[in-house]
């Protein structure tokens, strides 16, 4: 598997949460909201200027700033 940026994956695109690289508050809403280590996240859909992103991780919907997203390290599933 090809571990990538969630910031970099196109809609449809699906993975596996590898790594959080954000400290402190971010990390802990992140974790908060279930994205943690292991689980499947998909991207569903991006604004018109790519910001927000909305994904789902957990069958729940989240919106997602590109900032935060970049601190996701996914494994993309080919």
């Amino acid at each position: 598997m090809k571990i990538v940026s969630l910031a970099d994956m196109k809609v449809g695109q699906s993975g596996v949460v590898d790594a959080l690289k954000g400290r402190g508050n971010i990390q802990h809403r992140l974790v908060d909201m279930g994205v943690v280590k292991g689980s499947h996240i998909s991207v569903f859909k991006k604004a018109p200027l790519g910001d927000p992103i909305e994904v789902k991780v957990k069958g729940c919907a989240l919106a997602l700033r590109m900032n935060e997203a970049a601190m996701i390290s996914v494994a993309v599933e080919q």
